[in-house]
Parts: structure tokens; sequence; C-alpha cells
């Protein structure tokens, strides 16, 4: 797993993915015909339909896989006079798991997100009452170091206990781990496949949208993350850690086509893959805008259940990461028709 512990280490929110693909670029490079940069920046690589007796389809289905490389982050709006700075989300924040967190900008500078301490300060405390401090003298020194616009990632290492990994931005870099291991240990493929690194996720799936509508892909399935229901006191859902990755259902802006959740259930059966079936009343994932780009596209999700999503510290269980990596081969070599 170091390579998915690098991926989650490194610098890249929404807009910034450009390390994100350099690492990915130099993971899959022999494990694909060909890869292209489109103009708003997402990495896709393809692999032609092949088979052991070197038969092809007279006209290849495409197979359209996606998984995002930002992270949610944070754009400096303001400097005051005492050197602290003021910020705007990128992405969907949860305040209350940010508060006293370390945060790192692309040139290195590291800050430190504290809150006021007004009797006013409601708790949870609102975005406009927190700020960051990189420990300037003043407003001068300060502005050395970062300018209004500059943006910030969460600064936190990942680890592994007990077989589950904690890290920041295991949304959705744990997602581009498995389309790469995917890639490198496939040896046949039924359909034409195309694997999409998207950019801009978080900020409205805007990557996933351009790169599907280069592909006009026949089937597509988005690898994501999805929040869990196996901690104390949270809210209701069926699904956990540890139990196989979670088949989408539906969420907040799609419906998954009944062919492509089918027949991801059937190849859960056939492998002996543990599964959940997954309904997320909350959030969505780049499949909500692939499945209507042009006369629309067969979709579905895997999703790999998640603690603490959108914190620095996400947790996600190495099996289901496992599992999901077998069900994408399985979709691979057999196809979704």
């Amino acid at each position: 797993m170091e390579l998915a512990k690098k991926l989650c280490n490194a610098y890249g929110p929404s807009g910034r993915e450009d390390k994100i693909r350099k690492m990915i670029e130099s993971e899959i490079g022999n494990s694909c015909q060909r890869m292209e940069v489109d103009r708003l920046g997402n990495l896709i690589a393809y692999v032609p339909a092949k088979s052991k007796d070197g038969v092809k389809e007279e006209k290849n289905t495409r197979i359209m896989f996606c998984a995002h490389m930002d992270e949610i982050g944070l754009i400096v709006t303001h400097i005051d006079k005492k050197g602290f700075l003021r910020f705007a989300n990128i992405g969907g924040l949860s305040l209350e798991r940010i508060v006293n967190q370390r945060i790192i900008f692309e040139n290195g500078t590291m800050g430190f997100i504290g809150v006021e301490t007004k009797p006013e300060t409601p708790k949870p405390p609102r975005i406009d009452h927190l700020f960051i401090d990189i420990s300037a003298q003043d407003r001068k020194e300060a502005e050395d170091k970062v300018s209004i616009g500059d943006i910030a990632s969460f600064y936190q290492q990942a680890v592994i206990i007990n077989n589950r990994m904690t890290s920041k931005a295991l949304d959705d870099r744990i997602g581009c781990y498995c389309l790469i291991e995917t890639m490198k240990l496939l040896k046949e493929n039924k359909n034409d496949l195309y694997f999409v690194f998207s950019v801009q996720e978080e900020v409205g799936l805007r990557g996933a949208r351009t790169g599907a509508y280069a592909i006009a892909p026949d089937y597509a399935i988005a690898v994501d993350v999805t929040v869990t229901g196996d901690t104390p006191e949270c809210r209701k859902m069926d699904v956990g850690l540890g139990k196989g990755p979670a088949i989408k259902v539906k969420d907040a802006m799609f419906l998954a086509s009944p062919i492509v959740k089918n027949k991801l259930v059937a190849y859960a059966k056939e492998t002996d893959t543990a599964y959940q079936l997954e309904i997320l009343e909350r959030g969505t994932t780049d499949a909500a805008v692939v499945q209507i780009i042009k006369e629309g596209v067969l979709s579905g999700v895997l999703s790999i259940p998640t603690r603490y999503v959108h914190s620095t510290n996400e947790m996600c269980d190495l099996g289901d990461v496992e599992g999901t990596i077998k069900l994408l081969l399985s979709v691979c070599e057999k196809g979704l028709s």
C-alpha cells in the first residue's frame, strides 16, 4: 500500500492536481496503449480490447472508469495586519473537523487552523470565525510567504493500523489507487477501456463531464468513497468498514443503471467477493454527470466505505479496497453487456 499512502500524502486540491497526475502517469505508462491530458487537466488512459485468441468484436463497446484526483482545500481571501489569513473553502468542508489541523500550501508554507475565542463565537464555529496562522509577525511577512488566492491542502501523513488506512485525501486517492492497480493486473479485456483520473470533482464534478464527453462511453463506473453507518450514534446507513465494496443503488443526484448494478452484484457473487448495497442520502459522485453526457451512459458506482469523510483522518479497510479491485477486474475482463 505504499503507493496509496504516497498518493494520499501528496498535495492536490481541486484545480491543483498536477503533482497527482504526474505520479499516476509514472505508474500506468506500461499498462495502457496511450495517455493524454485534456485541456481541463484530466488524465485519460486508453486500453484497447484484447483477448487471448486475438479476436476482437466488430464494434467495440467502450467502458469508462473514473476516479477523481482532487481533494478538498482552502483558498486565502484576506491577510490581516498581524499576518493571520482568512480563507474560503475549496469543496465541502466539515468545519468542526478542521479546527486545530495543519495545512500546507503548494510552495511548502505550513500553517495551523485556529478559531476566534470571542464570547459570541458560535459552536461549532462558522468559517468566518476561523483563520490560518502561518507564524508570521505581520502582514508583510505573511505576504512574503503566501498571496491572496493561494490554495492549501491539509497536512497529514497516511498510516495503516490493523489493516485499515487512515489519511487525508482518501477521497478519492484510494479510488485512483484502485484504477492504477486494476490496470497493472489486467491481462485481457473484452471491451475498449478508458481510465479517467478526473479533476475538480469536489467543486462540481467538472473533469468527469468533459472527459466523458470526449470518450462518449457506452458504460461507465465511478470509483469513489462513501460514508458509513457503523460508528456510535451516527446516521443510520447499511454500509460499514470491512464488509466489502459498496455497490451504489442511489445517491442525492444519481440513480444507478439496473443493468450495471446487477452485473456488479453478479460478479461479486461469482468471485465470492463480499459486497454491500449503498443508498447515500447526501452527496454524489462523478457518475451523476457522466450518465447524462450526449445520448446517455449506462452508469454505476463502486464505493469504498470510509469513515470521517472530508476530514484530515478519513479511514478505510484494505479488504474493501482489495474487493473493489477484484470487481473492477471482472468488469474489465467480461464487460457489462
